[in-house]
């Protein structure tokens, strides 16, 4: 079991920058591949970024691609994404998420994440 809290969320104008992070309790962080996702209202959960254990292989989505990064500190039992150049439609509720097993495809996807966290909101005025 592994237990994930979400913080850095808030109201930014369009342009500007946030850094969510995401603090990790429970078993050992280094264990577990890590990924941000973003639900919209009315949308569905969707893909955002992740990261291997090691930190080694990260991945994005096209729409953040050179505006997102994710990183990770196994000392720490963190994971972050710095968020650049913000836009309208990345307004939504980012989670963090882990994932038991290793660093693939599937790591863009829902369903393969074990945990999640309850989320921090994101919302980009224009």
């Amino acid at each position: 079991q592994v237990q994930l809290v979400e913080s850095g969320g808030g109201l930014v104008q369009a342009g500007d920058s946030l850094r969510l992070s995401c603090a990790a309790s429970g078993r050992t962080f280094s264990a577990y591949v890590m990924g941000w996702f973003r639900q919209a209202p009315g949308k569905e959960r969707e893909f955002v970024a992740a990261i291997s254990r090691g930190g080694v292989q990260t991945g994005y989505a096209d729409s953040v691609k050179g505006r997102f990064t994710i990183s990770r500190d196994n000392t720490k039992d963190t994971v972050s994404l710095q968020m650049n150049s913000l836009k309208p439609g990345d307004t939504a509720v980012y989670y963090c998420a882990a994932d038991l097993t290793y660093y693939s495809g599937r790591s863009a996807l829902v369903d393969a994440y074990d945990y999640w966290g309850q989320g921090t909101q994101v919302t980009v005025s224009s």
